[in-house]
């Protein structure tokens, strides 16, 4: 009879953890993007108004970016045909301070239809979850960085895969 215990207790042994194997991959499968509850119209609202707000200062450093590089009256670039840039270490400068600029406006743009994404998701009632993990994103992080499409530890996890 010893020996039919020790058997029965490495069967019971054995079939444990390959029930809780599968009872994990179950919880992992499949996240359920349809059960949760996004932000109430107030908080909406106010993310709205920070993201409107960002735009408008985006907006404004574009307006003053593009000014600085191009002449209103011509419609050139300035330093294009600049008398005053003879030495060619003065012209390679102002090359370089053209490209700076163009690469902040380039930036700058980039970030405004990230901004434009974050309204309409607003407009969708689609702001704030999580696109991979389909959770709440945290509102400081939204406040944070009102662009977010990750909750911070799907972007935690993303940073660290690469």
């Amino acid at each position: 009879m010893a020996k039919r215990a020790t058997n029965k207790q490495k069967t019971q042994t054995k079939k444990t953890p390959v029930k809780s194997a599968d009872r994990s991959k179950k919880k992992t499968a499949a996240p359920k993007k349809a059960s949760i509850k996004g932000f109430s119209r107030k908080d909406l609202d106010h993310f709205k108004s920070i993201i409107l707000e960002q735009k408008k200062e985006i907006m404004e450093e574009i307006a003053t970016l593009r000014e600085s590089i191009m002449d209103t009256s011509t419609g050139e670039y300035t330093g294009e045909n600049s008398s005053y840039s003879i030495h060619m270490a003065d012209q390679g400068g102002e090359q370089m301070d053209r490209e700076i600029t163009f690469m902040f406006a380039s930036r700058e743009g980039k970030y405004l239809r990230y901004l434009e994404d974050a309204l309409q998701r607003i407009e969708n009632n689609e702001y704030g979850v999580c696109r991979d993990c389909g959770k709440l994103i945290d509102k400081e992080r939204l406040e944070a960085v009102p662009v977010a499409q990750q909750c911070f530890d799907c972007k935690t996890k993303q940073s660290k895969s690469k």
